[in-house]
């Protein structure tokens, strides 16, 4: 049908298929969901509008989709052991910006990771609402070991006196200690909200530690390590219930995307598997052997390694920048980001590193083999890096690879 109506967009569509299945993607911040999550996302249900909660909407015609919410919610809580969910952030930026709406008013004081160190842009920047609406200050990482020290980040919170600490991250490659994040908020009598959008699948999996027991706000994304749809979800305690929804709905969001609820109802359904639980392990596998097989070849590993689905590569001493390397990969068929690296001297347009994540080859059923062919792949994209016919060779052979692997987990 959507040919008949619009032969571009169904073109252009099949060339995401084609590019999708062509081409190796390491960017951290995606993954590829199952069949059954891409057919409830794609239903008839992005039709109905449903603006309110389960049982309280304010149109007609809801009774089904309640059932999708209240689901979707009964199973974010069981994932995450949570007192409170709410699903119907569109993003992980609104979700976080639910939260701090929910506690905050403008001008009240903030503490987040800093962009630069492995942080968001929604827990403080400058040019974010974050950092336009609120008092925002930072904490970095440690200058040596590239990790957090949290002994500093307590100095930091007693000198400003935040009322909000957001700790998470979406470029550092090591465990986050949220209890001495919640003890540092506590001293300083703040709220503490862990923003664990890359890290979701890895927590539900309990392969690293959650933060739900310990703040009193947790934030996340559906479609990286948890594998759903694009989407965002706040957990919360039970005394900041009414005052979260409230703050989604009406504060931020009007109609809910149902079509989008649904697909993360089911994603929550498959995380809860041992078929998943066995992917996540498969995921920090993955990672750690790829850490190693870099660093055997010379790629100096920011924080020393990884503990997650991620690595930060600082390229200084392959003499070439992120953006170099984000392009000559990408010429190659291979999809990476470039990405500041702790006290990066360059800018972030340009970048001194790039961030690899394998979540997704993992869902392709990629593993050790296929690392080591990647890194090939990756070291002739680099060397070849200002040679563009030698890329585009080199991206045929990265096509043939690619093929091989399906891009639906069944």
């Amino acid at each position: 049908m959507l040919e008949k109506i619009d032969q571009e967009i169904a073109n252009l569509i099949k060339q995401e298929i084609k590019r999708e299945r062509e081409t190796i993607n390491l960017i951290a911040s995606e993954n590829y969901v199952s069949k059954a999550v891409l057919e409830a996302t794609g239903s008839v249900l992005t039709n109905k509008y449903a603006e309110g909660y389960p049982g309280k909407r304010y149109y007609d015609g809801c009774e089904n989709v309640d059932r999708i919410e209240s689901l979707a919610i009964k199973r974010l809580i069981k994932l995450f052991n949570a007192e409170h969910a709410n699903v119907q952030p569109h993003a992980g930026s609104q979700a976080n910006m639910a939260v701090y709406l929910a506690v905050l008013k403008p001008g009240d004081t903030i503490l987040g990771m800093d962009l630069s160190a492995g942080g968001h842009l929604t827990h403080g920047t400058r040019v974010n609402f974050s950092g336009m609406i609120f008092n925002a200050f930072y904490y970095g990482v440690d200058r040596e070991t590239e990790q957090l020290n949290y002994d500093e980040i307590a100095k930091i919170a007693e000198r400003i006196k935040p009322k909000l600490i957001i700790c998470g991250a979406s470029a550092y490659p090591r465990i986050i200690d949220f209890k001495k994040f919640s003890e540092i908020a506590k001293s300083v009598g703040a709220y503490l909200c862990a923003d664990i959008a890359h890290i979701a699948g890895l927590i539900s999996a309990g392969l690293h530690p959650s933060p739900v027991e310990c703040s009193e706000f947790v934030t996340g994304t559906t479609h990286k390590t948890l594998r759903g749809p694009r989407g965002g979800f706040i957990l919360c305690k039970n005394e900041f219930a009414q005052v979260i929804d409230k703050s989604v709905f009406p504060g931020i969001q009007g109609g809910p995307l149902v079509h989008v609820i649904a697909g993360k109802a089911v994603a929550f359904k498959e995380a809860m598997t041992r078929k998943f639980k066995s992917y996540q392990k498969k995921i920090l596998e993955n990672c750690l052997y790829m850490a190693k097989i870099f660093s055997e070849r010379q790629y100096r590993l920011v924080a020393g390694g990884t503990d997650n689905h991620l690595i930060l590569i600082d390229l200084r001493n392959k003499k070439i920048t992120g953006q170099q390397a984000q392009r000559a990969l990408g010429m190659a068929g291979i999809t990476v980001n470039r990405n500041a690296i702790p006290y990066d001297p360059l800018p972030p347009n340009i970048a001194s590193g790039i961030r690899i994540g394998v979540a997704a080859i993992t869902t392709r059923g990629m593993g050790k083999q296929e690392i080591k062919k990647i890194l090939d792949f990756i070291d002739q994209a680099l060397y070849y890096k200002d040679q563009p016919e030698k890329l585009r060779m080199l991206r045929k052979d990265v096509s043939k690879f690619a093929s091989q692997f399906p891009i639906y987990a069944e």
